[in-house]
C-alpha cells in the first residue's frame, strides 16, 4: 500500500527538499487562491506565501513541518511536488510520448549525428538519452541502479540526481526547446521547476520507484559537463540582478517593450480563467512579437524571455513546460522576422 501523501511530504522535507501540494489526482500544482487568480503580481513575491498559503506552485514550497501538516490536513488527497532548485536536485524527465520525430539536427543539440548513423526505431526520450550516453561512452542514466528512478504513469521515467556542487545552479529546460535542451524528449528539472514525488497518484496512475535505490546519487560528471555544454548552468548568484517586480524590465529597457506590453497584458489576463481564453494563441503572438524585437536589436533575448516567462507562468503556473515550449518556438520564429515599430530608433 502506498504511503499517505503527508507522510511522503514529511519524508522529503526532512531531507531539506521543499514541497508543495499538487491538485488531487493531477500532476499540476494546487489552485491559487481567488485573489491570486485575478491580481497581477510576480509569483516569487506573492504575499500569500507569508500567510502560509500554497499559491503559485513551487514558489510556495517549504520544509516547515507545521505548514505541511496544515496543507495536507486541508486537502489530504493532494499529491506532492518538490521544488528542485532549492532542494539541489537535478532530475532528468524522460518522455515516451508519441510525437513526430524531428530532424536529426535537433535530437542532440550541439552534436552532429552523421547521415550514416541509422535512427530507425528512434521514438522517444529513452532513445535520445541512450544515444547521448553512447556518444559519450558512458552508461545510460535510464539504467542507473545507483540513483532514485521513478516510473511515471505515462511510461516515462524520472531520474533523480543530487547536485554535488551547489555553487552551480542548473536551469530547467524542455527537450523540445530550440534554445536550451539536453536531448529531444528529455526535460531537465532544476532551478525554476518542480518534480512529482514518488508514490504520488494521479488519475493516470502512480509514480512508482523502480530499482534498488531510494536516494538520489550525485550527478555524474559527464552529465554535469553535458548540462554545462548545453547552456543549463545559470550565472552565479552574485553575478545576477536581484529579482524585481514585474514592471521593472520595462523601465530597464526603456520604450523597447512598449509594443509588447499590451500583448503581455492579454497573456496575464488569462489567469482569471483556467481555460477558454485562447492562452496559447495570445502567448504565441506575444513571443513572436518579442522575437521580432530581438531580431531587430531592440531587446536582448534574455530580457524578452524574462518578461514572457513571468507573464506566462503567472497565468498558467501549472504548465510551465508547455509555456516554455511555446515561448521557445515563437521567439525563434519571430527573430527571423525583425520587427521595427514606429517611434523606436
Amino acid at each position: 500500500m502506498s504511503p499517505h501523501p503527508v507522510a511522503v511530504a514529511r519524508w522529503l522535507a526532512a531531507r531539506g527538499w521543499p514541497v508543495h501540494p499538487l491538485a488531487p489526482g493531477r500532476k499540476t500544482p494546487a489552485a491559487n487562491c481567488p485573489q491570486c487568480q485575478t491580481s497581477s503580481h510576480a509569483p516569487a513575491q506573492c504575499p500569500c506565501h507569508r500567510k502560509g498559503m500554497w499559491c503559485h506552485g513551487f514558489y510556495s514550497a517549504t520544509t516547515d513541518l507545521a505548514r505541511i501538516e496544515a496543507w495536507w490536513t486541508r486537502e489530504p488527497r493532494a499529491g506532492v511536488g518538490v521544488s528542485c532548485g532549492p532542494a539541489q536536485l537535478v532530475v532528468l524527465d524522460v518522455d515516451a510520448h508519441s510525437e513526430h520525430v524531428p530532424d536529426r539536427s535537433r535530437l542532440l543539440p550541439g552534436i552532429t549525428i552523421p547521415g550514416q548513423v541509422s535512427l530507425e526505431g528512434l521514438a522517444s526520450g529513452f532513445d535520445t538519452l541512450a544515444l547521448l550516453a553512447a556518444y559519450r561512452r558512458q552508461d545510460n542514466p535510464a539504467e542507473d541502479n545507483t540513483t532514485l528512478r521513478v516510473r511515471t504513469p505515462s511510461g516515462g521515467l524520472h531520474i533523480w540526481y543530487r547536485n554535488p556542487k551547489p555553487v552551480l545552479r542548473y536551469r530547467s529546460s524542455t527537450g523540445s526547446s530550440r534554445k536550451t535542451a539536453l536531448a529531444w524528449q528529455v526535460d531537465v528539472r532544476a532551478h525554476g521547476g518542480y518534480i512529482v514525488a514518488p508514490a504520488t497518484r494521479t488519475a493516470a496512475g502512480e509514480y512508482t520507484p523502480i530499482g534498488p535505490a531510494r536516494e538520489p546519487a550525485p550527478l555524474p560528471q559527464w552529465l554535469a559537463a553535458e548540462l554545462q555544454r548545453t547552456g543549463h548552468v545559470k550565472p552565479p548568484r552574485q553575478a545576477t540582478r536581484p529579482h524585481r517586480p514585474y514592471m521593472t524590465p520595462s523601465r530597464q529597457m526603456g520604450g523597447a517593450l512598449a509594443p509588447l506590453q499590451p500583448l503581455l497584458a492579454t497573456v496575464r489576463e488569462c489567469a482569471a480563467q483556467p481555460e477558454g481564453t485562447s492562452f496559447t494563441e495570445k502567448l504565441n503572438r506575444a513571443a513572436y512579437t518579442a522575437g521580432g524585437l530581438v531580431g531587430a536589436g531592440y531587446l536582448s533575448e534574455a530580457g524578452a524571455r524574462q518578461v514572457l516567462e513571468e507573464a506566462a507562468h503567472y497565468a498558467r503556473p501549472h504548465q510551465m513546460r508547455r509555456n516554455d515550449s511555446i515561448i521557445d518556438a515563437a521567439l525563434f520564429a519571430g527573430a527571423n522576422h525583425p520587427f521595427h515599430p514606429k517611434g523606436l530608433a
